[in-house]
């Protein structure tokens, strides 16, 4: 599991493949990266990004929009992605029935000053909140794989379109 005391300076640089394993924890139960491109260009990245390790984006909420309209409330850009590797999820749910409520893993990109952070939910949350250890191997490498996804971003993923 990622140190939850890792500097906001070291988790506020963009990540480059060359340096995947810098991603850093979120408050003891997430996995995090800041890139420089707008909250746009950067979904498109991170569902790019996740395929590329087996999840396809079950669903996808623009919270922003959603808090404007039904609240009036405004909120920086924000978008939670709901990102399922199939063959996990199966596994997960042979160890544990009710993992589904547990699932999909959300990956959430939003607005931050000087970019935008890219946060998915660290799968050992799974383990820690069932207290089943058989989900330990399955949430490793769910963790593993969301991590070099994140890892994968980098500037030039995700700047706008010519």
């Amino acid at each position: 599991m990622p140190d939850a005391g890792a500097s906001p300076a070291a988790a506020s640089t963009s990540v480059s493949p060359a340096t995947a394993a810098s991603t850093s924890a979120s408050a003891g139960y997430g996995i995090r990266t800041t890139v420089s491109g707008a909250v746009p260009e950067t979904v498109a990245a991170v569902k790019a990004a996740l395929k590329e390790q087996g999840f396809g984006v079950l669903t996808e909420i623009d919270l922003a929009a959603t808090l404007k309209e039904k609240l009036g409330a405004d909120v920086a850009p924000q978008v939670i992605l709901g990102a399922c590797n199939p063959p996990l999820a199966h596994r997960s749910l042979q160890a544990e029935p009710s993992i589904g409520l547990l699932l999909p893993c959300n990956v959430v990109v939003r607005a931050v000053e000087g970019g935008t952070l890219v946060e998915a939910m660290d799968p050992q949350v799974m383990v820690q909140v069932t207290g089943n250890p058989a989900l330990t191997a399955v949430a490793d490498e769910a963790a593993s794989r969301l991590r070099a996804a994140l890892g994968s971003l980098h500037p030039a993923d995700v700047r706008p379109p010519a």
